[in-house]
Parts: C-alpha cells; structure tokens; sequence
C-alpha cells in the first residue's frame, strides 16, 4: 500500500445512511425489504443509484438487459477499468444488504475517492447488476451472464415472469415498461479486474469474530426439477388406499431431498425451495407436482453420491407409489476458483489494513461468477448477524461490517487501478 494512502478511509456513516435509504425502496414492516427484479421498486431504487453516481461525477449508462453502469474515468480511459458491483433485487420479503450492501459499497468507494482528491489510471466503474436473485425471472445472475456472454440477450429478455406466468410480462416488456432497456452495447468487452463486497449469509465470520472474509472460491451446486405423475381425482369418493396423489408423493421426495443434505456432513446443503401442483385447486386430488431442489457440497465427490443417493430415493419411491418420478438436471455451478492475483491483491490488503480475516467458500451464487469466466474477478464478505440469517426480513449487519469491507474495497481498486500523483 502506497504511502500516503493506507489513511484514506470510506465514510461509516455514509455508507451506512446510503445503506439504509436504499432499503427504503420496498420496505416491508419488519425491517426487510421486497424489492423484486424490474418492478416499480426496482426502478425507484436504480433511479437512485443512478442519481448519486451522476452526482459523484460519474457517467452512468444502461445496456440492452438493464444492468447500470457507473463510470469514474481514470487518466487513461483507453484502459480497461476496474468494476466493483452487486445487485439491487431482493428476494421477496427479504433483508436489506444481500446484493444492495455491495452496490452502496461502489457509490461510497467513488464518494471517497473524490472526498480526498484521488486520481486513478484507469477507470473505475460500479455496476449495479440486472435479477440476479432470479425470484421473478429465472435465471439468476441473468445480467451478469449476458454480459459475460453465457447468457443471449434474446434470450434473457424472452424470459417470463414467473410469478405470473399466465399475465406478467417477459424480462424485455419489464425493462421497457420501467425505462431500463439501454441502449449501450451489452457485453462484448473485459474488464481488468472485477470485485464484489457482500455479506456472508451464513454465521461463521460472526462466530468467529472475524471482519473481512476472503472468497477463494465456491461449493458445487447442482439443480433439477423432478416431476412427480400420480393420477388426478375426486377428493372426496377416492378411497384412502387407490389413491395416487402426486402431492403426497412429493412430500415423501422432499424429506429425502433433506435427509441427503443432513447425510453429508457441515458442508452438505439439499433444499426444495418451490413447488408447483396441477391441477392447483380444491376438491381435486394433485395428478403432476413439480419440484424444483439442489444439492451443493465442497466436495466434488460428495455431491456426485449425494446425487445418485437422490435419484436412488426417487426411483424407490415412484415404485412404492405405483407413480412416475422423472429427475431432470438442468443446471450445474462450480466450484469456481476466483483469480490467484485478486485473492492475493485482497489478503494483502485486508492485512495490511489490520482487519481479522480468513479465507471462506461461497455456497450461494453471485455476479462475480460469471465474471470470473472473462476477467480476474475476487470477491469479499462482511459478517452477517441475527445468526447469519439471510433471504429474510431479519438480515443484518452492522455500520462496522460494512465499512470494513468498503474500505478493503477501497484500497483494492486504488492499486488495481494504479493512483495518480
């Protein structure tokens, strides 16, 4: 770290204010926030963050899927820039930081470097990502992956919501309708470096009293729909024993779907987070279920068995049912390893500015992934209280987590970018 440089600091307070304003957009009674991908909310909170980086002297554009792009140009704007983001959704009924903590991260990073009249070579840009939760439209990371090129265009913006499947809108209707379809080039370049604050989600830098977390990299993740075929009925005259009820079925699939997790130690994850029953009404007995779950693991290995355990259960299950359980594999993350150079980039400076810190593995998927595809991407978290809870309104973390990750932040683009004197 430069002389001179190791006391500029971000504002806490700042920082923390933004952070809390932000959350205002979609506030829910209970102190979290329902701010879902290219809503009314969503548009109020990029509106936002599109206000503070104009008026922090930044050029703000948006490109053909919605993702914001802030830019504080460097001496040498033929340079490459560095980009520092995260994401503005939330998951319904969700908490305030997961993905808005590292966006307000970027805009106080900028404020400070104009606070102490800081120069960088290259440009910097923060990025406030287009769904990366994917609770509206699926996938996740949908604009991070169009940029990074794993995505189409076309086809991120095809997609439908899937809260409403029979009457809302697809992904391009919804950017269009909150003035958030750009028109600057989607893709198609590389940044230099690309770095992400967030918070943990999870209790161990909270336990461990731990200020700064290192990303190395992630679990293994692997995601399926299974479709359970039982036989449609009259609730009411079928007999207890003939009965073929794909709901049931499911219920029994799902216990095995968390017996799985819980088989494979600490680091074992299963979940079967969303359901959909047809015919979904009363007085008829569920003919098709379908069920979206994963398994996650750090171990390669572990997953693969824990995946054949799954399918083993389905098949013992589909027979005893007289029913047909069909597993398919749709998609498939990690483990990602992010850059060498970065991780050592963030140890250094996390040490050097005397901040207690480990290395830690991400279980849940973030923008830095598919950036890590086309250039050095790394990725910070900061702790995570109320017992790491996340993906619900009691989220949290404190003014101190945040500033510490910031200011790692901080002094890590400053040498990525190179600070002109």
């Amino acid at each position: 770290m430069r002389t001179g440089m190791r006391n500029i600091e971000v504002d806490a307070d700042r920082l923390w204010a933004a952070t809390m304003q932000m959350g205002e957009i979609g506030a829910t009674a209970n102190g979290g926030c329902h701010r879902l991908a290219l809503s009314d909310e969503d548009r109020r909170a990029r509106d936002l963050f599109s206000a503070w980086m104009r008026e922090a002297g930044c050029t703000v554009s948006v490109d053909g899927i919605g993702n914001i792009f802030a830019r504080r140009e460097g001496t040498d704007p033929s340079l490459s820039p560095v980009m520092v983001g995260s994401h503005l959704d939330t998951v319904p009924m969700g908490g305030r930081f997961d993905g808005p903590a590292g966006v307000m991260a970027g805009v106080e990073l900028v404020r400070a470097l104009n606070d102490h009249g800081v120069r960088t070579r290259a440009p910097v840009e923060i990025v406030a990502w287009t769904n990366e939760e994917g609770s509206r439209f699926s996938p996740f990371t949908m604009g991070s992956s169009v940029f990074a090129g794993q995505l189409a265009l076309k086809d991120a913006q095809a997609a439908r919501d899937i809260t409403d499947p029979l009457h809302g809108p697809s992904v391009g209707e919804a950017l269009r309708a909150i003035g958030y379809e750009g028109d600057a080039p989607t893709g198609g370049r590389r940044p230099a470096c690309y770095l992400e604050m967030h918070i943990e989600q999870g209790p161990q830098m909270a336990d461990e009293d731990l200020q700064v977390g290192i990303v190395t990299g992630s679990f293994q993740s692997r995601y399926f729909v299974a479709t359970i075929t039982g036989e449609q009925a009259h609730v009411g005259p079928t007999p207890m024993a003939g009965r073929r009820d794909a709901l049931v079925i499911a219920s029994r699939l799902v216990l095995e779907i968390d017996r799985v997790g819980r088989a494979y130690g600490p680091d074992g994850r299963s979940n079967a987070p969303h359901i959909e029953l047809s015919p979904n009404v009363r007085g008829v007995i569920p003919g098709v279920v379908k069920l979206s779950c994963d398994v996650r693991h750090s171990d390669a290995r572990s997953l693969q068995r824990m995946e054949e355990e799954l399918r083993a259960c389905a098949a013992i299950i589909a027979r005893e049912a007289r029913a047909a359980i069909a597993l398919e594999r749709y998609y498939e993350f990690g483990p990602i390893h992010f850059s060498p150079d970065t991780i050592a980039l963030l140890r250094r400076t996390t040490a050097e500015l005397g901040y207690r810190h480990r290395d830690i593995l991400t279980v849940a998927g973030h923008d830095a992934v598919p950036l890590n595809t086309i250039c050095p991407s790394g990725m910070i978290f900061v702790a995570s209280r109320a017992g790491g809870i996340s993906h619900n309104e009691r989220e949290s973390s404190t003014r101190e987590d945040l500033a510490a990750g910031a200011n790692v932040l901080l002094h890590a683009v400053m040498a990525r970018a190179g600070v002109v004197d």
